[in-house]
C-alpha cells in the first residue's frame, strides 16, 4: 500500500472515529435535557432522577468513564482533523472564497467546539466535581433531594445563566452541520433518507439547546 493510500485509509479512520464520537454524544445530551427537564416539572422528580444516575453503578463506573473519554476524544479528534484538513489545503485556498460554497458552521466547527468545551469546564465546575467530592472524598451518597436545591443556587447568578445562554447558541451552531455530517462520515447517503436526516437536524441544534436556555431561564426567573 502506497504512503498516499496510507494517509487517506487513516484520515477516513480518524473520521468515521470522530462522527461515532460525535453520535454517542448526541445520546447523551437528550438524555441530559430529558432529565434536567424535570425540573421544571417537579423538584421530586428531579432529585429522584439525578439520584438514580448519581449512585448507580452501571452509570458511575462504566457508562460515566466512557462518556469522559467520549468528550476528551472528540476534542481531540476535532482538533487533529482541523490541523490536518488545514495542512493539506493548497495556499490558493485562501483566495477560492469559501464562503460561496460552504456554511459559517461548517468552516467554524472547531471554533464552536472549543466554546462549547469550555463551556463544559464550567459546567464539570459547577455540578460534576462538587458531585464527586460529596460521594468520592465526603462519603456521601443517600442524601437523594440536594439535587434540586443546587441547581436553583447555580442558576441564581444572572453572569452565570448569560454564559449557560451563550455556550448554548454556540452548541446549537456547532450541531447544525455536525449532526448531519456525523452521519455522512459512516457512510450513511441515500437520496431518499438524506433530506430527512438534514431536516431532523436542525430540528435536534434547535430544540435541544433551546430546552437547555429554558431550564436555565426558568430557574433564573423562578427564584
Amino acid at each position: 500500500m502506497s504512503s498516499q493510500n496510507k494517509a487517506l485509509g487513516s484520515s477516513i479512520a480518524r473520521k468515521f472515529a470522530m462522527a461515532l464520537s460525535g453520535l454517542f454524544l448526541l445520546i447523551f445530551l437528550l438524555q441530559h435535557l430529558i432529565i434536567n427537564f424535570t425540573s421544571v416539572i417537579s423538584a421530586d422528580m428531579f432529585n429522584a432522577a439525578s439520584h438514580f444516575m448519581g449512585t448507580n453503578a452501571l452509570v458511575q463506573f462504566a457508562l460515566q468513564p466512557v462518556l469522559a473519554f467520549g468528550v476528551f476524544f472528540h476534542l481531540i479528534m476535532g482538533m487533529v482533523l482541523e490541523m490536518k484538513n488545514r495542512s493539506s489545503r493548497p495556499i490558493k485556498y485562501a483566495y477560492s472564497k469559501p464562503e460561496e460554497s460552504s456554511t459559517w458552521m461548517s468552516r467554524n466547527m472547531i471554533i464552536t467546539g472549543i466554546m462549547v468545551m469550555l463551556f463544559l469546564g464550567l459546567h464539570f465546575y459547577d455540578f460534576w466535581l462538587p458531585e464527586l467530592k460529596t460521594k468520592f472524598i465526603d462519603g456521601v451518597w443517600n442524601i437523594d433531594n440536594r439535587y434540586f436545591h443546587e441547581l436553583q443556587e447555580k442558576f441564581m447568578d444572572p453572569v452565570r445563566v448569560g454564559i449557560y445562554v451563550l455556550a448554548f447558541i454556540f452548541l446549537a451552531l456547532h450541531l447544525m452541520h455536525g449532526f448531519q455530517s456525523a452521519f455522512q462520515s459512516v457512510g450513511f447517503r441515500h437520496n431518499k433518507y438524506t433530506p430527512i436526516i438534514k431536516k431532523v437536524s436542525t430540528i435536534y441544534a434547535i430544540v435541544v439547546p433551546a430546552g437547555f436556555i429554558f431550564i436555565a431561564m426558568f430557574h433564573f426567573l423562578a427564584h
